[in-house]
């Protein structure tokens, strides 16, 4: 018997990557379209409603990441039906469908309309607000339906951009940890999973030696490390937490925000916010550090 050569063949993903976006005019989408491009993926801004399943299959083998924008500037912009396209997408076995939603709250919306001096596309002869109110009952559902909501209206572009890359990157690199301290005073960050508040924590803002200093400072380090009550905090923290972010991992999630807040954003939460960076890097964790309001105050 002749000797034969035995390709071993594994299993590939062949699921096509495709991220469906709606949400509020002025929210960011194109700037979302613009990141995912530059992830590699194909961006498709406003397609008509009934051309989207054509370009969705116009292919049975694997394709590059397909991002495509449809929102209520679209002249067949129909609720209902994109819908009951989202659900039949997420039940085709050869694609790997997510629905992504940007939001923003009004006032935001309203003050970046007026400064561009657009019109809102569903108030032509109308206030802005008008226009607000109406998209925003009309996408209700979307929302409600969508697999991740992105409010913007906090976030700067490199922000947006950061969270994208790691809700959307199409590698398997493993968990992205963002770990993000913030100011009460400034709003909490609406894109963060999990956020614990660091304000029982001795204040250095009322040494005035401390105050021009940030929790990066090894003075403010030490002043926050001597609160009697900052070790048993913090290990709390660290046991609530590890336990979670294999399960998360499991559930396939690669990127998760974690975010710590004080009452300015500069002192408590910047240095919990970098021991916790440290030590989920030390566990092998691929960790971003972000200190949102750190420049704000001083």
């Amino acid at each position: 018997m002749n000797d034969a050569t035995v390709t071993e063949l594994k299993p590939r993903n062949t699921k096509r990557r495709v991220v469906l976006i709606s949400g509020m005019s002025g929210a960011g989408l194109s700037s979302v379209l613009k990141s995912l491009e530059d992830l590699g993926y194909e961006a498709v801004d406003n397609l008509r409603l009934s051309m989207v399943p054509t370009l969705i299959r116009e292919t049975t083998k694997p394709a590059k990441p397909l991002a495509i924008s449809v929102d209520s500037r679209n002249a067949e912009f129909n609720t209902d039906m994109f819908l009951c396209y989202v659900q039949e997408f997420k039940l085709d076995t050869h694609l790997d469908t997510r629905l992504l939603f940007l939001d923003c709250d009004d006032e935001t919306l309203q003050r970046r309309f007026n400064e561009t001096r657009r019109r809102h596309p569903l108030a032509q002869d109308r206030p802005v607000k008008e226009g607000i109110a109406l998209e925003r009952d009309m996408l209700a559902p979307i929302q409600e339906a969508a697999d991740h909501v992105i409010d913007t209206s906090l976030l700067s572009a490199h922000d947006l951009r950061r969270l994208l890359m790691g809700h959307y990157r199409t590698d398997n690199s493993g968990l992205t940890i963002s770990v993000s301290s913030f100011s009460y005073k400034y709003g909490i960050p609406r894109e963060a999973d999990l956020i614990f508040d660091v304000r029982f924590l001795k204040n250095p803002h009322w040494d005035i030696n401390l105050r021009p200093l940030t929790g990066r400072d090894s003075t403010v380090a030490d002043f926050v490390r001597s609160d009697p009550d900052f070790d048993a905090f913090f290990m709390s923290m660290l046991n609530f937490l590890f336990p979670l972010l294999p399960r998360y991992k499991e559930e396939g999630k690669n990127y998760l925000t974690v975010a710590l807040g004080c009452t300015g954003g500069r002192h408590r939460s910047v240095f919990v916010a970098e021991q916790l960076g440290t030590m989920l890097a030390a566990q092998g964790y691929i960790v971003a550090l972000t200190h949102r309001d750190i420049e704000k105050e001083k």
